[in-house]
């Protein structure tokens, strides 16, 4: 006979253990059985929840946080209510992630961008590019995502990016997509994509700053590859300024 969350040791139960000792002595396992509150027949919160950590190709709390609604929906013990609450936490996270890497969000810095979007883009399965439009001081206008699925010359129009950047008057932009594979090493199809929309935007007088690549947990600028057409001129006046 399993126990049930009731029959469990005081200290062995979730909620009363995060009441004594904080919620920074829960694990992940018993995290998430707080937010289920309930198990199923035979099978009590603690349980379920190491049931759907352990959701074969969905592992872990990275796993956890893509495991579409269908999918949750098909699990025993998950209805309609546990799954939109289940969803809604991993979403919280992801959020309260990127508000915490946009406390430290410079638009000069590759590393803080990817920082920003990492958590965002890691784990998508399908290309996505997002572009930022800034200010005179490279201050954020808008984010927008501009193209979802594969991302290739054909479809990253340059147009569709320059006619929102002169909407919201941008003299700057940003590009940053991510590549599912988790590597986030430029291919051609990525190099000839930066190129165009540079010289466009140089007939406009609207800059592309930077195109930065999301990989799983590590990223690539071609700004600092020196891909970009300016590049080298611009490295040259980082150097003497410093």
């Amino acid at each position: 006979m399993k126990a049930t969350m009731k029959e469990l040791y005081e200290g062995e139960r979730p909620y009363e253990k995060c009441l004594t000792c904080g919620s920074k002595a829960l694990s992940d396992k018993e995290l998430l059985a707080v937010l289920l509150r309930t198990g199923t027949a035979g099978e009590n919160a603690l349980e379920l929840a190491g049931r759907i950590l352990n959701l074969p190709g969905y592992q872990g709390l990275a796993g956890f946080g893509r495991i579409p609604m269908e999918r949750l929906l098909k699990l025993k013990g998950v209805g309609k209510v546990k799954a939109v609450q289940l969803k809604c936490a991993a979403e919280l996270a992801l959020r309260m992630a990127k508000a915490a890497a946009g406390e430290r969000l410079c638009l000069k810095s590759p590393a803080t961008i990817a920082d920003y979007f990492m958590e965002e883009l890691r784990y998508e399965e399908q290309e996505q590019l997002i572009v930022l439009f800034l200010d005179t001081r490279n201050r954020l206008l808008k984010e927008k995502l501009m193209f979802k699925g594969t991302v290739n010359a054909s479809l990253a129009s340059p147009r569709e990016i320059f006619l929102e950047a002169l909407e919201v008057h941008a003299v700057h932009v940003v590009l940053v997509h991510n590549h599912p594979s988790g590597d986030p090493a430029p291919s051609q199809e990525d190099i000839q994509i930066t190129q165009r929309i540079c010289y466009a935007g140089e007939l406009l007088g609207i800059r592309l700053l930077d195109h930065v690549i999301i990989g799983d947990g590590c990223y690539c600028s071609l700004k600092e590859l020196e891909i970009l057409p300016e590049g080298k001129e611009e490295q040259k006046v980082c150097m003497a300024d410093g």
